[in-house]
């Protein structure tokens, strides 16, 4: 067991389960990679431009 969370960190991030892949939302009115993932009305996830206030689930 190691003796500080560095070396658990450490450990975790050699491991086979460290992604380095990274998936990224662009806005489809205006193509900016500024988005907001939030909360809708009914519970459900939706997504808000903050470069252009476009939304969309």
């Amino acid at each position: 067991m190691p003796a500080s969370i560095l070396g658990e960190a450490g450990r975790l991030s050699d491991s086979r389960w460290a992604r380095d892949t990274v998936t990224r939302l662009s806005c489809p009115s205006c193509g900016s990679v500024h988005v907001a993932q939030v909360l809708g009305d009914n519970g459900g996830i939706s997504y808000v431009c903050t470069a252009c206030g476009h939304s969309w689930s």
